[in-house]
């Protein structure tokens, strides 16, 4: 019989089906048994089938379709819906041990405490230096924050919204969470567990050109938290500089060319000589010194400092377009809780005549239609699992909501019971995903409204913001907690002015 364990973790692996997955998935269904393994597939449509093994832990597959390890990971964590989430990376390798020596780090955490970061292993290639595409794999051992193998308190993924969506690749998006979670009051601690992440070469020479895209991730960094980003990250201080003074000398060797002005040219030219030399001694130096690795840092060294600068330039005018913000200032969409928030709340509600609006929802969902936002219900109705309605009668109880207050353009049901199980009851992000879907807009844009924290949990899980609006019914807790990771308002008008301001 498998043992529960001391707390309650799941395990998320975003993935683009690289070869160990299957491996790490059978390490991971350990003791203590984690809640859920949740496989975060990024890999583009259309993708074979990934091949994995059988668990005994609750094993569920979602799917991003390339759009990226922060929006793999964060699709991963908003399923998984454990006090704990627990990030591997598709390619390390743990302890046969490791469910146990995770456990044994989380245990007695105290409340502030946000994430456990492991420690990493980097095995060194036997009998030589490392290269300089292999040392950046090395450069992750005693480094902050690596996701590689990160496991977060749930309540600072809801606090700081998870990953920002905007980091295209694995790089920087995971500092940035960090830097986010100290920023809302938590501290991030050493775990003893160790995982092993290998050297891998997968870029041949090319590997050190590939990696200049990086340089649009330090842009944004720049644009969240200004010019000392690099410190507050505990990262190097990298080469900006001597890369803008070096295709500086470049352009000015070109440009007194063309003019005629030779001791300029050649001055220049001696410039750009030293500073590549320097780069050159740089990278060749703490390495295997091989003809193929000395060729190769000759020839990257000339093409890097240019090319980091365009990446560079690209990430900061991305920054600057409306585009790139999170979500829009005004919502595409607000949806509503329906029992306490639309209408009055009437425990198990079978006979439509029941449905009494509240004050103002006529009012506010008229002013929302009026401005071109998408209006919708998401709703808990255990009631027919339980067997206290019939869905005949849940059927015509919702037709009479809509005849008073609709139409809405989108209706999410979950009629089932808390203990089946299911992705869609609230707290559970199901209604809230599926009601983004069926508008066509990404759940970033929505905002839900309602009165409990089980609707705050759904909206924050899925990506959502979410307003409470307190009754009798609502506890205390959920308001003071809703009051640092979402929004509160005194009454339903309050709350959609806070979601979309004020509405002609």
């Amino acid at each position: 019989m498998t043992r529960q364990p001391l707390i309650e973790y799941a395990v998320v692996i975003p993935t683009i089906g690289r070869a160990g997955l299957a491996q790490l998935v059978a390490t991971v269904d350990g003791e203590p048994a984690p809640a859920r393994i949740v496989i975060a597939d990024d890999r583009p449509d259309p993708a074979p089938s990934l091949h994995l093994p059988e668990t005994r832990a609750p094993l569920l597959v979602v799917g991003t379709h390339g759009r990226g390890p922060g929006a793999a990971r964060n699709a991963g964590w908003r399923a998984a819906g454990t006090e704990w989430v627990a990030f591997l990376d598709d390619d390390v390798s743990v302890p046969v041990d490791w469910c146990s020596r995770l456990v044994h780090d989380l245990q007695d955490l105290p409340g502030d405490v946000g994430a456990s970061q492991a420690w990493l292993h980097v095995p060194l290639p036997a009998g030589r230096r490392p290269t300089d595409e292999e040392r950046r794999a090395t450069g992750l051992v005693g480094a902050r924050w690596i996701t590689a193998d990160m496991a977060y308190r749930r309540t600072a993924l809801l606090a700081t919204g998870g990953f920002d969506e905007r980091f295209p690749r694995a790089f920087r998006e995971d500092s940035d969470l960090a830097l986010r979670t100290v920023r809302a009051g938590f501290t991030i601690v050493w775990g003893d567990r160790v995982t092993t992440h290998p050297i891998t070469s997968r870029g041949g020479w090319r590997s050190s050109l590939r990696a200049q895209a990086g340089n649009a991730d330090n842009a944004l960094m720049r644009a969240k938290y200004g010019w000392r980003w690099r410190r507050l990250a505990a990262t190097g201080p990298g080469r900006t500089g001597r890369h803008i003074a070096s295709v500086a000398a470049a352009g000015t060797v070109v440009v007194a060319m063309i003019a005629g002005h030779r001791r300029t040219a050649k001055a220049a030219g001696s410039l750009w000589a030293l500073l590549t030399a320097e780069f050159v001694i740089e990278r060749v130096l703490p390495g295997p010194r091989t003809a193929r690795e000395i060729a190769t840092v000759l020839a990257t060294s000339v093409a890097i400092p240019p090319l980091a600068l365009l990446h560079r330039a690209r990430g900061e005018l991305a920054v600057r377009q409306p585009g790139r913000r999170k979500a829009a200032d005004r919502p595409g969409a607000v949806l509503f809780d329906r029992d306490g928030t639309l209408i009055e709340n009437i425990p198990y509600l079978a006979d439509p005549r029941g449905v009494r609006p509240l004050p103002s929802a006529g009012r506010v969902l008229t002013a929302l239609r009026r401005n071109g936002i998408a209006v919708g219900v998401v709703s808990n109705q255990s009631g027919v699992a339980r067997g206290l309605i019939t869905p005949a009668q849940l059927d015509s109880v919702n037709a009479r909501v809509d005849a008073l207050l609709g139409p809405f353009d989108t209706w999410q049901v979950c009629p089932h019971d808390p203990t089946d199980g299911c992705s869609c009851r609230k707290p559970q992000p199901g209604m809230v995903v599926a009601a983004a879907a069926e508008l066509g807009i990404p759940t970033q844009e929505c905002v839900l409204i309602g009165d409990t924290g089980a609707d705050v949990d759904a909206a924050l899980t899925a990506g959502a913001r979410a307003v409470l609006v307190p009754t009798a019914e609502t506890l205390q807790a959920e308001v003071d907690r809703a009051s640092v990771v979402a929004a509160v308002a005194p009454n339903l008008a309050a709350a959609v002015r806070r979601s979309v301001g004020r509405l002609p």
